[in-house]
């Protein structure tokens, strides 16, 4: 039995991290502490006060570890990167998404507008990040409509020998073929450079001195074009939301909650400009509090990477030690903003709105999940809940590069982490049992084995035989509990005209067009479908651009070039036979004999 007391007795009044262990010794909660003592012992003194959720996970604990630290600001540090590697089931969780786009103007002499996802290089300039690729996207568009700067790849900007369609369609002034000067280019892209910045005024400036400097020497069509470019800029001015002085960098945190739906709505403002927002959805976030959501928001997104100089948050929270975390993190210094004035009220109240309705549109479509589960749950007579379906398909062109999905479905949503895809080899092409009977096999030996979870349902696309196959697995592996469902297309192969074949039932069962239960097995059964097409055209892809040499051991660039220049090409080397192989230069007759068994 677990002993609280006695764990408590041995602890320090020391700052550190705290990992709450179940009898399986999986961590279940990671926390800090200023005092490491007087925190973990609040668990244990008055539980009545503690909400049901605390008090669940109480009831799991078997051990309590702890780390001890330097102080509160590393134990943020420590506590973010346990959370992150253990994923605990009760803590606030959000999901690593890929690096944020950036906007790049490369260093070259004529510099490329291009979008950027990953790490910076000094030699170019960046400006961001944006909250999605749409933003990025939409910022290049008007940069190439305002200042006309090139988009293009090195590899085609210095190979072209007359322009593209861009600078016909006024988009991009052509350095390629030399139709601008070095300078008037690096003045499009300082003006560029100004606008992202922030600095619009300045830009405008400078482009009305280069329209009077045009129109002074007389080429005023040139001059029109940079009138055209200032009112443009204007335009842009105008219709921006959010142009400040306050802080031309910062971002604005809005936290709202519905039921057990947690919403954050994280706003980008950068050079003043309002570039986006975006919703975030934590997992493990019910029972608790807008405060502690934001905290763990702030350190799992910021310290990963950098920080504005500003964040404003529409909750009060321990701001002192973030701030001092993040500043060092980012180098320079960052403040939490919590009762702002002004223009950040604005902005914070946008996103506190922003951030009430992505939480009711999410408590919604969970709603209407619940509802799918509950009717399939009923359609199907099960006596137990639904809540884990595991759905697989085949996808080939002709027996060619099959691979077989599974996907997940799983708390009210499709788990993309969870998906897994099986190339499937040696077996005769077109064989859609045999592959299906590889990928039942490798996915649930490896769930027997303790990796994963059983699902409470099985979908297989597919008619009876399919079906037929995985019973037989399943009785193999000893899961035959687990119930079957094989989803037919029916016979016009429509949406809505779905058979629903299970064991032991005469007669497929068929739900009418409008069933949610229909809805939700089309849902996981359609995810399935396009994973498995996903699979198979990458598979199939790298086939196409792949040579068949380049899988035999002991045969380089080298040889494998000399190889095909023999013999004409690859048809050539297919028909060669060993002792016409072994004639190329630097391929013995052992190693012919080797590349005749790999290609036939």
């Amino acid at each position: 039995m677990f002993d609280s007391n006695q764990v408590i007795a041995g602890l320090p009044h020391l700052p550190g991290v705290y990992r709450m262990l179940n009898g399986a010794g999986e961590a279940i909660y990671v926390g800090k502490a200023r005092d490491l003592k007087k925190r973990v012992s609040s668990y244990f003194q008055k539980q009545s006060g503690l909400s049901p959720r605390i008090q669940l996970m109480l009831g799991q604990v078997n051990a309590i570890e702890t780390t001890v630290t330097r102080s509160e600001a590393e134990a943020l540090l420590l506590e973010n990167n346990l959370i992150k590697s253990l994923s605990p089931r009760y803590n606030i969780l959000f999901r690593d998404d890929k690096s944020y786009p950036y906007l790049m103007l490369s260093g070259h002499e004529f510099p490329r507008l291009a979008f950027h996802r990953g790490s910076l290089d000094p030699r170019h300039r960046y400006f961001g990040p944006f909250p999605n690729a749409g933003a990025v996207r939409a910022s290049m568009q008007l940069l190439q409509k305002v200042f006309r700067l090139r988009t293009c790849a090195d590899s085609v900007f210095e190979n072209r020998s007359r322009p593209c369609l861009l600078h016909q369609i006024r988009r991009c002034t052509a350095p390629c073929v030399d139709l601008v000067s070095v300078a008037d280019y690096a003045d499009d892209a300082r003006s560029a450079e100004l606008f992202l910045q922030g600095k619009d005024d300045e830009a405008i400036e400078r482009l009305i001195a280069r329209m009077n400097a045009a129109a002074g020497r007389r080429d005023y069509e040139q001059a029109a074009v940079f009138r055209d470019q200032v009112g443009a800029l204007r335009k842009v001015r105008e219709k921006q939301f959010v142009s400040s002085s306050a802080a031309r960098d910062a971002d604005i945190i809005a936290c709202a909650v519905e039921g057990e739906i947690a919403c954050v709505n994280l706003v980008m403002i950068r050079g003043g400009h309002h570039l986006g927002d975006k919703n975030f959805f934590p997992r493990n976030a019910a029972g608790h509090e807008p405060p502690q959501i934001v905290e763990a928001f702030i350190s799992q997104h910021y310290l990963t990477g950098g920080a504005p100089p500003v964040i404003v948050v529409n909750t009060r929270i321990a701001g002192g030690t973030f701030e001092r975390l993040l500043s060092d993190h980012a180098g320079h210094e960052v403040r939490i903003v919590a009762n702002p004035v002004g223009e950040r009220r604005v902005w914070l109240d946008m996103a506190a709105k922003n951030a009430a309705l992505g939480a009711q549109q999410q408590l919604g479509l969970h709603a209407t999940q619940e509802a799918r589960l509950q009717a399939l749950q009923q359609a199907l007579g099960a006596t137990e809940a639904i809540q884990r379906i595991e759905c697989f398909d085949v996808s080939h062109t002709m027996g060619e590069a099959t691979v077989a999905s599974c996907v997940v479905y799983d708390q009210a949503a499709m788990q993309k982490p969870e998906y897994r895809r099986f190339n499937i080899a040696g077996i005769e092409p077109g064989d859609d049992y045999a592959a299906l009977r590889e990928a039942l096999s490798r996915r649930y030996r490896r769930v027997i084995a303790g990796e994963g979870k059983l699902p409470d349902l099985v979908l297989i696309d597919g008619g009876k035989g399919q079906l037929g196959v995985a019973c037989e697995v399943f009785t193999e592996l000893g899961l035959s509990d687990v119930p079957l469902i094989g989803v037919a297309k029916g016979a016009e192969r429509k949406p809505g005209l779905e058979q629903l074949i299970i064991p032991g039932r005469a007669n497929p069962l068929q739900l009418a067009g409008e069933h949610p239960a229909l809805h939700l097995i089309q849902q996981i059964r359609d995810e399935a479908h396009r994973f498995a097409i996903q699979g198979h055209r990458a598979r199939r892809g790298k086939a196409r651009t792949t040579s068949s040499l380049e899988s035999i051991a002991g045969i380089g660039a080298r040889r494998r070039q000399r190889l095909l220049a023999h013999f004409g090409g690859l048809k050539g080397l297919l028909s060669a036979s060993v002792d016409e192989l072994a004639q190329v230069d630097g391929i013995s007759r052992a190693l012919a004999a080797r590349i005749y068994d790999e290609l036939h």
